[in-house]
Parts: C-alpha cells; structure tokens; sequence
C-alpha cells in the first residue's frame, strides 16, 4: 500500500505548500482523494499517470478539497482519455461540475459517471473483488464523508515443497490456494493448512478530512493499518476547533489510540504555524506511531 500526499495545508494554495489532494495505491489499484486546486500539476510534479486514475473520491464541497475537480476533467479531455472515470461526492458535485462543462463548452470525450452521497450513515460506496471503499461520516460545517478503504483477504500462499511432498497434482494448486482440501495422487485427501500458509494481512486506509472531534468514527475505523487525521489546530488554538468543526493534533491522536490504528498520519496543517514538527510533538504526547504529512511525501506499508 502506497500513500502520495499531493497536498495536505488547510485554506488557500501558497507558492510552496497546496491544498488537500492525494493518491493511495492498494492492491494494484490507484484512488484519488480530494482534488483541491494544483492537484493537476502534483500529479506531474510526483510523476503520476493520468491515466491510472479512474475513480475520485471528494470528501466535501469546500474548495481547498474540490476547485481542482474541474481542471483535472478537462485536461483528461484534452489528453484525449477513452476510460471511463467515476467521481463520488455530496450531493450537488454532479451540478457544479456539469455546469462548469456546459458554459465552457467542455463536454469530455470519455463516460463520465457521478456517484452523489447524501447518506449520514456508513456506506459501501465501491467494490470489487480486491478492494472495498467505505464512507466515514464526519462532523464539518457541511456534509462531510471519510473513506475507508480495504484490502480483501488475498489467496492463501502455496507451499511448493509440502505439495510436491503430499504429491498433490499440479491442477489442483489453484483449488488449494483458494483454501480447499485436495485429494493427492494416492487418494490421501490433504488438509488445506497442511499445503498452504495464511495470506498477508489485508491493510486498511482511513482517510478523515475536515471534521470535529468525532468518536463516532471509532468503531469503524477500528484496528487500521493507517489512518490519516486532519489537524488544522495545535493546542494554543483549540478554542476554535469546535466552532469551526476542525480538530487539534491531540484530538487525532485521541482518536488513533481509542481505534487501535497502527499508524497515524497528520494533515490539514493551518498555514498560521511556520513549523508542522509542532503537531507531531503535540500528538507524540497522546498516540506514539504518529508521523506528518507533506506536499510530495510518499508513504510505503508493506
């Protein structure tokens, strides 16, 4: 599982620092998540294929997660882009982004599917047979969703020499790696445990943008592998993280100790403060795997 931090400060675009947008490949598969403007031009800068990205995820309609939606559609035109690309987002997504393309006589050259969100409860929201998409319902001054994305359970692994030992047949491998017993070529009918090993364990990426402190999440996100927590606030400023439905690197932190995460990620850094070090001291005090996000870092989970 890799993790591309595109941009991770809170607000307005700076000449070195953007606004929210990154890329997290799991299972051979690559999401996109949150598109504030610049997310084009990271995409370049960190050398990510356009053609790659095929589902979008928009966690709100607030501009520095959003306003770079509409470019990064039209450029797939320009690219002359045959596949299909679906974008999931709050209800309303499909009608800002159709009338930008409308007024400007944009219409893409390439099926372009809106998956609007309007639930208040967790949903599945994309599946297939490797990886499974989650919202995370949050606490922000509009509609809000998370997404928690999950690794299904893979094949078991073969091992080779206790095969050829049982003298299982080779057609039979495939069977055996989807976890079934086998008869071997004497008739023994082999145990499956005896002739393969547990697959790795899926991983799991909880992405939380924008939102209060919010236990509610708890349960859902309990046990994952990485859970990124946006932390607009230190503590000097915590009197205003409820008013503004943000929260401080100590309440992520909270909230990855009380979900048994193993690794915490902070982001959505106000641009106030000179030196984001800060939020990890902060945090550190709370939950000890905490690191930081920034524009262009790249995260690896084996």
């Amino acid at each position: 599982m890799k993790l591309t931090i595109l941009g991770c400060y809170a607000a307005t675009p700076r000449s070195f620092t953007n606004p929210t947008s990154q890329v997290l490949e799991i299972n051979n598969q690559l999401f996109l998540i949150d598109c504030g403007e610049g997310t084009q031009v990271q995409l370049r800068r960190n050398k990510i294929k356009f053609s790659k990205i095929k589902h979008i995820f928009i966690s709100h309609l607030h501009g520095d997660h959003s306003y770079g939606l509409v470019g990064l559609i039209s450029t797939f035109r320009l690219l002359n882009r045959e596949t299909e690309l679906h974008v999931y987002g709050p209800k309303g997504i499909k009608e800002i982004i159709t009338l930008q393309l409308k007024l400007s006589n944009s219409w893409t050259n390439y099926p372009l599917y809106f998956h609007e969100l309007e639930s208040k409860e967790p949903e599945l929201i994309y599946e297939d047979e490797k990886v499974s998409v989650e919202t995370i319902p949050l606490i922000h001054r509009i509609y809000t969703n998370g997404f928690l994305f999950k690794e299904k359970p893979g094949d078991r692994k073969l091992l080779i020499n206790k095969a050829v030992e049982y003298k299982i047949d080779v057609s039979l491998y495939r069977s055996m790696k989807k976890g079934k017993d086998v008869t071997s070529e004497t008739g023994e009918l082999v145990p499956n445990h005896l002739v393969t090993a547990d697959p790795p364990t899926p991983k799991s990426y909880a992405y939380c943008s924008d939102t209060a402190f919010n236990q509610k999440m708890i349960p859902q996100i309990s046990g994952a592998t990485v859970l990124y927590h946006e932390s607009t606030f230190l503590e000097d400023k915590s009197d205003l993280a409820y008013p503004t439905k943000h929260s401080t690197a100590k309440q992520a932190a909270q909230i990855a100790k009380e979900a048994g995460v193993k690794k915490l990620i902070l982001g959505h850094y106000s641009t106030r403060y000179n030196d984001i070090n800060l939020f990890r001291e902060e945090a550190a005090t709370i939950f000890s795997e905490v690191d930081l996000a920034d524009d262009g870092k790249v995260f690896i989970f084996e």
